[in-house]
Formats: structure tokens, sequence, C-alpha cells
């Protein structure tokens, strides 16, 4: 991949790659959907192909995720109550995905991804009350085979693509095992840490990951991923200023995979 240089990145380039990096950190850690960001950085700026790049951006959302993790544990707000339940569905879901994405349809996919987002803003918006409150996790329901089959289609989504696939873990996790918003943030920080090992391993497998483009936005989304954490530990009404964020986020997300 050594055609894909460093050097091939002007100084206005190299701002735009680390104010991506760090904006990404962020929403990735407040929401999630960060990817479609770093994505279009990677093919447009840094000149991946789509399957590099696509492969490439598990690298920063590894690391960053590692970060969130970290911040969120020593602040104590990662609730693991009934998250092991979970993990075991999202995981078999992650590495078929990875799987299926090394021959990646990229324009169909970019559609599903479109419709999907349509969804979760109508959920948004007609389920606000919902969204919003402050509950207790019921453990009963992540056990249950439908909870089961949700979290194994996340999982699969989430090494397929990434872009988008925090969204749909705080829906999951909200509507279905009924966490708050803040602490399905950090379930959901610990889940996509648990899908993008296998996912990237099996990037790397089919040479699929640019290393230097990885790591330099991986730099830039650890510093964006403490900033985050640390504005939930400081916002009041912190589930409603998240849900607010969600809604734009999806917004914008479903406008850039359809208008191109």
């Amino acid at each position: 991949m050594g055609e894909f240089a460093l050097t091939d990145l002007s100084p206005t380039g190299w701002i735009l790659f680390a104010v991506a990096g760090v904006f990404t950190g962020i929403i990735n850690t407040l929401a999630g959907s960060g990817s479609l960001i770093t994505l279009p950085i990677f093919i447009f700026l840094c000149g991946l192909p789509a399957p590099i790049a696509n492969g490439t951006n598990r690298i920063g959302v590894l690391i960053q995720s590692i970060v969130g993790v970290y911040s969120f544990q020593r602040s104590g707000k990662l609730e693991m109550k009934g998250a092991p339940w979970l993990l075991v569905p999202i995981v078999l879901g992650g590495i078929l995905g990875a799987f299926v994405a090394t021959d990646l349809n990229e324009q169909a996919m970019n559609y599903t991804i479109g419709g999907l987002m349509i969804f979760m803003l109508f959920t948004l918006l007609l389920d606000t009350k919902r969204w919003i409150k402050e509950s207790d996790v019921d453990v009963s329901r992540n056990k249950k085979p439908l909870s089961l089959l949700i979290f194994f289609a996340i999982g699969f989504y989430g090494g397929f693509i990434q872009a988008g696939v925090g969204i749909f873990l705080l829906a999951a996790l909200v509507l279905v095992a009924r966490y708050s918003l803040v602490a399905a943030n950090g379930i959901k920080l610990l889940v996509v840490l648990v899908i993008t090992i296998p996912a990237l391993a099996i990037f790397i497998r089919y040479g699929q990951v640019h290393f230097i483009f990885g790591l330099m936005m991986a730099f830039f989304q650890a510093i964006g991923a403490v900033i985050g954490v640390r504005v939930i530990a400081k916002i009041p009404n912190a589930n409603v200023w998240i849900h607010r964020l969600l809604i734009v986020i999806v917004i914008a997300s479903a406008v850039k995979f359809f208008v191109r």
C-alpha cells in the first residue's frame, strides 16, 4: 500500500485530517456515526479505495473505543449490568459481517444505510420520552431470543461497515435493554471495541488496512474520545442533549448517503 503516501497530503489536508479525527472521536463517544466523517476523509482526501478505507477506519475505532471505555470506567459511568449477555451475539455477528465486507458492494450498502438512518430518525422523533428518561436495566430482556437476534444483526452491521453502528446500538440498548442514554453510551463503546478486534483482524488478513493513515487518524480520534467523555460527565441533562445530537447526526447521515 506504499502508493498511498503521507507526503501526498498538503498542509491544509493535514489540518482537515486532524480536525476530522478529533471531531470524530467526540461524535463517536457522544452518540456514534463518526465514521461518516472518516470514511470520506480516507477516500477523498487520502485517496484510499473504499474497501481499504473501510478496513483502515477500524484502527481509529479500536483505539478510540479503548480510550473511551477507560475514561467511562474512571468517571464511574460504565454500567455493566446485563452487558455480558449482549457480547456473544454481537461478536458472532461482527465476525460474519467483516467477512462479508471484504467483498463490499458500496453503492447498494450506501442506500441500505441511508434507509436505516431514515427509520432511526422516525424512532427518535416518535419515541422521545423513552429515549431521555432514566430507568433501571431489565437484565431478563437481554436473554430473550428476539433481543439476541437484534444484537446479532447490529454486530453484523458493525463488522460489515461500522458507520452509524453507534446509533443502532444506542437504539437497542435503550429501547430493548432499557438502559438510560448515558449508561448506554458506555456500553456502546465497550461493544464497539469487542466488535472491532476480530473485524480488524479479518481486514488485515485480506490486505484492506493502511496502517499509517489508520494510526494517524486514531491518534486524533483518541484525543476526541477523551474530550467527549468529559463533555458527558459535565453537561447537565446529558440525556436530553445526546438525544438532540442523535437527531442531527441521523439527518446528516441520511442526506450523505442519498445525496452524493
